[in-house]
This record gives structure tokens, sequence and C-alpha cells, in this order.
């Protein structure tokens, strides 16, 4: 088919403001970041869980704990917060520059993110805290109890978000692509 709708393409191209080019670095950004956090999950549900389920009560609970103080850190928060804070400008411009494709996408990736973050703070926090509060696991009473009240919630979860996080990845991945065709088309 020849035609194309006018909503697939900007309805003003200013490449002296460079918005297009500033258009494509956030949403590559956010792709890169939502990446990042498809990753971790993917690693956490393929490799990290598996193993830990294989081990003991005591190493699963220790290393859980441990895994649990240390995510928390500047590196973690920049992914997970970034790639909905980039996606979210990324959509605002999308809608600005009148492509509602591009913007469709980027929404469901943002609505896919958006499960993620409601099962980790449903499921996967109230199960850390839990986990964090059973205390040393050289001093709890009853490991195997602590440790199967855990982990077969969280691993469950773990894979239902991981999912939800690597949709969200395609969608962005797909906004990308189809930013780039619309950029080619108006060039």
């Amino acid at each position: 088919m020849a035609s194309s709708t006018t909503t697939d393409r900007p309805t003003t191209v200013d490449d002296s403001t460079g918005a297009d080019r500033n258009g494509d670095i956030v949403l590559g950004a956010a792709v890169v970041a939502m990446g990042l956090v498809a990753g971790l999950f993917f690693f956490s549900a393929i490799a990290v869980m598996p193993a830990l389920t294989a081990a003991d009560d005591r190493t699963l609970v220790d290393a859980m704990q441990q895994m649990i103080d240390k995510i928390e850190n500047p590196a973690f928060f920049l992914a997970f917060l970034g790639a909905p804070a980039l996606a979210a400008v990324a959509l605002a411009q999308a809608r600005r520059s009148g492509s509602a494709k591009i913007a469709g996408w980027i929404v469901a990736g943002l609505a896919l993110y958006t499960v993620m973050v409601i099962i980790t703070f449903a499921v996967h926090i109230p199960l850390n805290e839990d986990l964090k509060d059973a205390g040393d696991p050289a001093r709890i009473e009853n490991l195997a109890e602590v440790r199967d009240d855990f982990v077969t919630p969280w691993v469950a979860w773990d894979i239902v978000r991981t999912l939800a996080t690597i949709a969200a990845f395609a969608a962005l991945t797909w906004a990308l692509a189809l930013r780039g065709r619309t950029a080619r088309r108006s060039a």
C-alpha cells in the first residue's frame, strides 16, 4: 500500500533545534535502561534463583538476605527509576510530534513496566522484608519454614515480573524501530 498516515510522521521536523535527535536519544536511553532491568530480572529468573533453590535452606536465606540488602544501590535505582522516567519523556515527545503509533508502543511499555512495579511492591518487597525480619540464618529456629514461605511465591511472581519487563523492553524497542522508520520516510 503506497499511502501512509500522517500520524506516523512528525508534524514538524526542526533539525535546527535537534528535536528529532533529542527524541532518538531519549527513547534510545529508555530502551537501554529498560533492557538493563529486564536483563537483571532475566538473569535472576534463569540462573540466580534456580541455583539458590537447589542450595540448602541456610544458604538460600543468607544469600537472599544479602542480595536484598545489596540491590538497593545507585546503579540499580538509576535503571529502575530511569527506565520509566525516560519512557515518559519519550512519550511526551512522540505525542508532541504527532507520532501516534510510536506513542502507543511507549504507552504499552509503560503499562507493562507498571505491572512489574505492582508485582514488586505487592509481592517481592513484603516477602523480602519478612525474610530480613527473620534474622540471622544461624539463629532461625525453623529455617525450612522460613525458606518455604519465601521461595515459592517469590520465584513464581519473579517469573511473571520478568516476562512483563521483557515485554516492556520489546515494546520500547519496537517504538524505537518505528521512530527510525518514520525518520527515514520523512528524510
